[in-house]
């Protein structure tokens, strides 16, 4: 199954960004301060006006968004993946900056919100690619830099057979001027086991 590019002007955002333009095919997107995503868990805030870019997303198709990192230098400063159901069941899986140390992070919700975190200082700088797969009730989040192979990040539970939408997203929780670039938006084929990396493509 061929890999197919999203055009940018296909996505419809969720919050409109302070700003968004093409640029000889890379999206740069300027985020709006205190933007972000969140339901309720231990803060008890709920905070729905973060940036997202989404696009039907099919069961028989992966999901991947690239994106540069050089942008992100403020805690919290996040960009990658959502992949979204509705209001309060969706998952954001990216970059997150944290104590000045880039981190895998994945949000999982579904009424509350889950966190997780895993640090990448080595990916500082770089150029990252966030995958998600369908499989049965779940979904497997991967991720890449520009010099490694893919990292299993998580499997997690999405059961919605229907009305799924992905895309790009950033958010800027604590600071105005975070811009972020994103290289590429692709329907590619799907993951054809857990235990095995998909293909890379640039």
């Amino acid at each position: 199954m061929s890999s197919s590019s999203i055009p940018w002007s296909k996505g419809r955002w969720t919050t409109e960004p302070i700003a968004a333009k093409d640029e000889g095919g890379i999206l740069k997107v300027a985020a709006k301060h205190g933007s972000d995503y969140w339901e309720k868990t231990l803060y008890e805030f709920e905070h729905r006006d973060g940036h997202a870019l989404l696009a039907d997303w099919e069961d028989d198709r992966a999901i991947e968004v690239g994106f540069r990192l050089d942008s992100l230098t403020e805690l919290y400063d996040q960009a990658g993946l959502m992949l979204w159901q509705g209001q309060q069941q969706w998952i954001k899986a990216g970059i997150e900056l944290n104590d000045g140390i880039p981190h895998l992070a994945v949000v999982v919700t579904d009424g509350y919100s889950d966190w997780s975190l895993a640090p990448v200082p080595e990916w500082v700088g770089q150029e990252v690619t966030i995958r998600a797969s369908r499989m049965k009730d779940a979904v497997i989040i991967r991720a890449r830099s520009h010099s490694e192979g893919w990292r299993t990040v998580r499997v997690a539970r999405y059961p919605y057979a229907t009305g799924n939408q992905a895309g790009p997203f950033l958010c800027a929780p604590t600071r105005d001027g975070l811009e972020v670039a994103f290289t590429r938006w692709v329907r590619t084929a799907p993951d054809a086991e857990l235990h095995a990396d998909p293909p890379t493509e640039d």
